[in-house]
């Protein structure tokens, strides 16, 4: 069973008791100080219990509705009209107000527990209803405890909206489904005098393992992009070696001054070493030109002065 909120039920359940406000107070007051002088001024009791009588009678009369209230005024049990807000009459004994109808916006939190989806997955929803009474005596007249017919009438259209939606759908098209359930609730509830204003969802709880296995559906679909992104690069270097290769096949002098910048790169970095095929080296005619470079450090290094000692 899903839990209908206490505190909703509480504020717009209907209200058959006495509500004493302070004009009933003061009929009261003055038909009691009336019997009072009467008894003083002829000294006989009954105009006293008379006043209190008529006093305790006549309060049961003016009624006071609250701004955003509707009294449903029943005579003998017959529907006579709406009163409200503020001050208005009824005729005691005769008269009931048999509920009052907040026209407030009213907030209903309702559930869907282990509710099925389309493609058979269990998830429990959590979701907010705003609704309000638009049609008092509609509200009154229509339907029995409209608060709980409204609750029950969500928690329905809830589980017809999950059950027909697959999970993906679920959890990726909120907005869509919040719609289609203000709709579905609307068209539920509008002959009881009320109307939806919105739906919220406000959470999509599934099984921890189904969660644990599409992470590991997500991870690996990152992990497949990524390789295939990899796999695009190779293809897109391969193609540019290529072309490249043909430009160093008709121009022997641009390989060879390539590969002298590939050597330097490689050498300039501080205690750097790079091995060289002596093949490679003699078809370039570098050998020579490393070893001048390699003599003419030498020199640097002997006629640099020597480092003075402390």
């Amino acid at each position: 069973m899903f839990p209908v909120v206490a505190a909703n039920r509480e504020r717009v359940r209907p209200f058959n008791g006495p509500r004493p406000n302070i004009v009933a107070i003061f009929v009261l007051l003055v038909f009691f100080l009336a019997g009072l002088g009467m008894l003083i001024t002829t000294g006989n009791p009954f105009w006293f219990i008379g006043g209190i009588i008529v006093g305790l009678i006549l309060m049961q009369s003016p009624k006071i509705a609250k701004q955003w209230e509707k009294a449903v005024v029943l005579r003998l049990g017959k529907f006579t009209g709406l009163h409200g807000p503020g001050l208005f009459w009824i005729v005691p004994f005769i008269d009931t107000v048999s509920s009052w109808i907040d026209q407030r916006v009213i907030t209903t939190s309702f559930a869907a527990e282990q509710t099925l989806t389309s493609d058979t997955v269990p998830v429990n929803v959590d979701a907010v209803l705003f609704w309000m009474v638009y049609d008092a005596e509609k509200a009154a007249l229509e339907v029995q405890q409209y608060q709980e017919a409204v609750s029950w009438a969500a928690q329905t259209a809830l589980r017809d909206i999950i059950g027909r939606t697959s999970l993906s759908d679920l959890l990726r098209g909120r907005e869509k489904i919040e719609e289609q359930l203000q709709e579905l609730i609307d068209n539920r509830c509008n002959p009881w005098g009320v109307t939806v204003q919105s739906v919220e969802m406000r959470d999509v709880i599934i099984p921890d393992a189904l969660q644990d296995a599409m992470s590991r559906e997500a991870q690996a679909t990152r992990e497949k992009a990524a390789r295939v992104i990899l796999g695009e690069a190779e293809v897109e270097i391969a193609k540019l070696f290529q072309t490249a290769s043909i430009s160093y096949h008709d121009n022997p002098t641009a390989l060879h001054l390539r590969a002298m910048n590939m050597l330097y790169e490689g050498l300039k970095e501080k205690g750097a070493m790079m091995i060289v095929p002596s093949t490679a080296v003699e078809s370039m005619g570098m050998g020579g030109l490393m070893g001048m470079a390699a003599m003419a450090q030498k020199q640097l290094t002997e006629s640099a002065p020597p480092a003075e000692t402390a």
